[in-house]
């Protein structure tokens, strides 16, 4: 199953520390052998503070209590670098852990800097040191450290760029914390951020859209409401359209979260049409058993993909089954992810055929004939699907649904409303934009 695994794709698009969590689970789903998944890490750890981390995988990796020297040089540098940057932010973080002194900040930025440099002789210096003292922290791992001193320094800087630089920081520390509440906070803030700047070009904001995309997956797949928020993020136009150009391989979670989730089956439709136009681009298990049960009405090959899938979320970092063991862990979604795909290809199939052999139909659901019977009752139960059960001929009977022509017609209305708004939204963003240049 190396083969469908993202991580080669995913993980440029990545803050270094966010790779470690994708390194620890696909180390504990043995997807590779361990001596590559240890030199990844080390390879990782290099171009960081975690000098000590490193040390540590180098002796399980070359099965030995020796480090290279210049891991030990390294460390003697990080520690004196560590010193050096805690002195020169020290006015500013003793300001900061002073809750009478914290009391006379205000909402002003300029007001609180003045008062800092008359008050208590801290300026620009000092707070860049904080900025830099934060950053280093992060580096070696302290992502708590890190996190505070990243929201205390946005809270004085006034240079967007670097406080914008420091919010990924923040949003990164917050993601290894698992803290996903605060970390959809700082994504909802970065992303109105992104959508609002002038870049100096185009491109930078669609990179910036893709990395956002990318550091979301960590929290929509552990946030209680994530599966019905990546949708309304992923399927925005301009997001989506990044997606289709640049990373073609996030239809993959875009991919589940519709199958798992049943409240966005209004913008389902549309998607389908995007699996469609990308199938050349980009395709694996689970958006191959879309185009299968929606495009070509294959539904024996819906089913031999179902079982792929299952595979593929199994081996996916941000899909797969909670990892006891390690920093990081996923939601598992597997046993829902099937439980709707059964019913997707159930519908479909009931909507080209007006009489279903049982037999037939449980054996494309990969079901037997009694786990079968039992939940097809229960779908028709539960859904009110206009169909009945013929015991004796072992068949599902289908009612005629003749389609309202009214209704469709407020449908295709609703539809061409839409896509006139969307042009309309497209031959103004140009005009818009204009006076920002």
């Amino acid at each position: 199953m190396a083969t469908y695994d993202l991580t080669p794709r995913i993980g440029p698009n990545l803050d270094r520390h966010l790779v470690f969590p994708l390194l620890e689970f696909l180390q504990e789903r043995q997807l590779y052998p361990d001596e590559q998944i240890l030199k990844a890490k080390i390879e990782l750890l290099n171009k960081t503070n975690m000098v000590d981390y490193a040390m540590d995988i180098h002796k399980s990796l070359y099965r030995t209590d020796d480090v290279p020297q210049d891991m030990v040089d390294r460390r003697v540098e990080v520690v004196a670098r560590l010193k050096a940057l805690e002195d020169a932010a020290a006015p500013l973080v003793a300001f900061l852990q002073n809750p009478n002194a914290v009391q006379e900040l205000r909402a002003d930025k300029q007001y609180n800097l003045q008062m800092l440099n008359d008050r208590y002789q801290i300026g620009p210096d000092q707070i860049e040191a904080l900025y830099q003292y934060a950053k280093f922290q992060f580096e070696c791992g302290n992502y708590s450290g890190a996190a505070d001193y990243l929201y205390q320094y946005r809270a004085l800087c006034t240079n967007s760029e670097r406080s914008l630089s420091a919010l990924w920081g923040k949003l990164a520390a917050e993601i290894l914390m698992q803290n996903w509440d605060i970390a959809l906070e700082e994504l909802n803030r970065l992303k109105e951020i992104i959508d609002s700047k002038s870049f100096s070009s185009p491109l930078n904001q669609v990179q910036s859209r893709i990395w956002l995309m990318h550091w979301s997956l960590f929290i929509f797949f552990n946030h209680d409401n994530g599966r019905t928020q990546i949708i309304d993020l992923f399927n925005q136009d301009k997001y989506l359209n990044a997606i289709q150009t640049s990373a073609p391989h996030l239809l993959r979670y875009l991919a589940t979260a519709f199958i798992v989730n049943k409240r966005r089956r209004p913008q389902f439709k549309e998607f389908i049409k995007v699996i469609q136009q990308d199938q050349c681009s980009y395709k694996d298990p689970i958006t191959e058993f879309l185009a299968c049960v929606y495009v070509n009405y294959e539904f024996d090959g819906a089913q031999k993909k179902m079982k792929e899938c299952e595979e593929v979320i199994l081996n996916d970092p941000f899909l797969g089954k909670r990892v006891e063991e390690g920093n990081f862990s996923t939601v598992p979604l597997k046993d829902e992810f099937l439980e709707n795909a059964r019913l997707f290809i159930f519908e479909t199939y009931c909507r080209i055929h007006q009489r279903i052999d049982m037999g037939v139909l449980f054996e494309k659901l990969n079901l037997n004939y009694e786990e079968g019977e039992r939940w097809i009752v229960n779908l028709i139960r539960n859904s009110k699907l206009d169909a009945k059960i013929d015991s004796e001929t072992g068949t599902v009977i289908m009612e005629p649904n003749q389609p309202n022509v009214y209704e469709q017609l407020i449908d295709h209305t609703k539809a061409l409303q839409g896509r006139t708004y969307k042009i309309v939204g497209q031959l103004l963003e140009p005009a818009q934009a204009q006076p920002a240049r």
